[in-house]
């Protein structure tokens, strides 16, 4: 198999691990439901990363054509049942985006990402020459469409349904590649995109509006907005500004120290500026572009194309989340709460996103026998 993508791998994970850790200790020594322990998070990503990292291996011992045609409609039905299933739950900050049962948390979202890739897989694959015909791209984009509803209006999570839209359109761009149309799609999303802030802006006014909305405006102007929708874009902007060149070195970070919220999860990214500067951040960043690399290598070379597809749409999974974070963090777009793969804390995240490494391994091992 490829093993300069484990070697990748394993090197963010490693990465991953220390930045947590730094980023952490101080919220888990302060929480009673960290035990006040300052490693809680750290030792919990741990068995995470661990548990991970051996379906890696299994999913990558097993032969990648097992996993599209009839599993991969069921894996699909199941992430919408799944998806549903967060309703008899009670919400979390106000959404309801976890499953939990016992002292095991769930978050469906995180399944349905895997589970899209391999149904598009499967309905292009199927497709054929059929996606040139009329009508194809409403065929094939209906399905991840409704996915991404049921999870924006279930669990309210705007950026896991960006994703998975955005990566099954990704996948239906590279097997029907009619730049034309999708130049003209891009113009009409773009200038869309213009009217909607132009229309919250004006719209968008007070405390009382749509707090979607809000979060447009303290990214239109996060001073006027430092105490309420924007302090924490705020400090992570000054985190990011104040680690210079070289950052204040590994642990010296000082947002993290109870200015962040939540910096463990969507605002890793800021502490690895602060303490480890534009050089460490710049060498993260290389190290995801190194490992988009060998994902689009490996489509390149795979033995057919399900597994071309296969790899195509781990590798739009992992360049749309990792933009989509460090975009956030250094408020380029809207906030929207989304992790840095293999880095931030999250269970689920990590546990599935090994599981998809280990697809596209097995892609890669079948490439070279």
């Amino acid at each position: 198999m490829d093993y300069s993508l484990v070697v990748i791998i394993f090197f963010l994970m490693a990465i991953g691990l220390i930045m947590l850790y730094s980023a952490s200790y101080y919220e888990a020594s302060m929480k009673a439901s960290c035990n006040y322990d300052p490693a809680f998070y750290l030792k919990k990503q741990l068995i995470w990363m661990i548990a991970g990292t051996v379906l890696m291996f299994l999913v990558a011992a097993i032969d990648y054509h097992h996993y599209i045609g009839k599993l991969s409609v069921l894996a699909y039905r199941v992430s919408l049942v799944l998806v549903a299933a967060c309703l008899l739950f009670d919400p979390v900050n106000g959404a309801r985006r976890w499953i939990r049962l016992g002292g095991f948390n769930f978050q469906p979202a995180e399944f349905s990402k895997i589970a899209i890739i391999l149904f598009m897989t499967t309905l292009i694959v199927r497709e054929g020459t059929g996606l040139y015909r009329r009508g194809a791209a409403i065929r094939l984009l209906a399905f991840p469409l409704l996915a991404s509803a049921e999870i924006y209006f279930i669990t309210e999570n705007l950026s896991s349904a960006i994703i998975v839209f955005t990566v099954a359109f990704g996948m239906f761009f590279v097997a029907r590649p009619d730049y034309g149309k999708f130049i003209l799609l891009a113009m009409a999303g773009a200038a869309l995109a213009a009217a909607a802030v132009w229309f919250i802006v004006h719209y968008a006014t007070g405390e009382s509006g749509n707090f979607r909305f809000r979060r447009v405006i303290a990214w239109l102007d996060p001073e006027g907005e430092a105490s309420s929708k924007a302090f924490q874009t705020i400090q992570a902007l000054y985190a990011i500004g104040s680690g210079g060149l070289f950052g204040k070195g590994l642990g010296r970070g000082m947002q993290k120290l109870g200015y962040i919220p939540e910096v463990q999860n969507d605002m890793i990214f800021s502490v690895i500026c602060e303490e480890l500067g534009i050089f460490g951040a710049v060498c993260v960043i290389l190290m995801f572009v190194l490992l988009c690399w060998r994902l689009l290598r490996i489509a390149f070379t795979a033995r057919d194309v399900a597994g071309s597809y296969l790899a195509v749409g781990v590798f739009c999974h992992i360049a749309i989340q990792v933009f989509l974070n460090i975009a956030v963090a250094t408020n380029t777009i809207p906030n929207t709460g989304v992790t840095l793969p293999f880095i931030s804390y999250g269970g689920t995240s990590i546990l599935f996103t090994l599981a998809e490494m280990g697809i596209v391994l097995n892609v890669s091992r079948q490439a070279g026998e």
